[in-house]
C-alpha cells in the first residue's frame, strides 16, 4: 500500500470529521437542539473507552425536530451544505457536488424511520455534550440500533459489546422485541 492510499484513506476519516463539527457548530450557534447519532455517535462512545476499537463512517447522522427544519436548513446552507431528498431521506450534501452517501442525513425526533420500525426516533431528552458538539445518550443510541437492526447496526452494537460499555444487564431496560435482538447479539459475538 502506498504512501497514496494511505493519505487518502486520512483524508476520508478528516472530511467527515470536518462535516460533523461545521454542521454542529452551525447549529450551536443558532441554538437548535440536535443529537449526534448513527456511526458517529457510537464511534464517540467506543472512543470513551477504546480510541483504536473505533470504527470510521462516511455520513452524519444528526436527530433533530421537524418543526426545527427550517432553521437547519438555513444554519447548513449558511455553511456550504445544500439541502436534498433522496428516497424520503432530509439531507444536506457538502456542496452542489457532495454525494449523498456522504451528506449530514437528518432523523426526526418521535417519527419511525420506516413503517414497518418497532418504535420511533428518541426525542431529543438526554444529551452528552463532547466538547460542544452533542451526542446522544447511550440507551437512546442502543434503541436506534436494534430498531433499525440492519447488519450496520448490529455491527456498531457489538462494538459497544466489545468496549463493555453493554452487557446482558441492558436487556431489562429495553422493549421486550429490542430485548431479545440484543439477546441474539450477545450469544453471537461474532455475528
Amino acid at each position: 500500500m502506498g504512501w497514496d492510499i494511505l493519505d487518502r484513506m486520512e483524508r476520508a476519516v478528516l472530511k467527515v470529521r470536518e462535516r460533523l463539527l461545521r454542521s454542529t457548530a452551525a447549529l450551536n450557534q443558532l441554538g437548535v437542539p440536535y443529537a449526534v447519532v448513527g456511526g458517529n455517535a457510537v464511534a464517540s462512545w467506543v472512543a470513551t473507552v477504546d480510541d483504536g476499537a473505533v470504527r470510521n463512517t462516511r455520513d452524519v447522522d444528526l436527530l433533530v425536530r421537524r418543526e426545527d427544519l427550517p432553521a437547519i436548513t438555513a444554519a447548513l446552507e449558511q455553511v456550504g451544505f445544500v439541502r436534498d431528498e433522496v428516497l424520503g431521506v432530509v439531507m444536506f450534501r457538502d456542496g452542489p457536488n457532495g454525494k449523498p452517501s456522504e451528506a449530514i442525513h437528518l432523523l426526526f425526533a418521535g417519527e419511525r424511520l420506516r413503517p414497518e420500525h418497532l418504535l420511533p426516533c428518541p426525542e431529543i431528552e438526554t444529551v452528552i455534550d463532547r466538547e460542544n458538539c452533542q451526542v446522544l445518550n447511550l440507551e437512546s443510541l442502543l434503541t436506534m440500533k436494534l430498531t433499525s437492526n440492519r447488519r450496520k447496526d448490529q455491527v456498531h452494537v457489538e462494538d459497544l459489546i466489545n468496549v463493555r460499555l453493554l452487557d446482558a444487564t441492558w436487556l431489562s431496560k429495553l422493549h421486550p422485541e429490542l430485548s431479545a435482538r440484543l439477546q441474539l447479539i450477545l450469544d453471537t459475538p461474532e455475528g
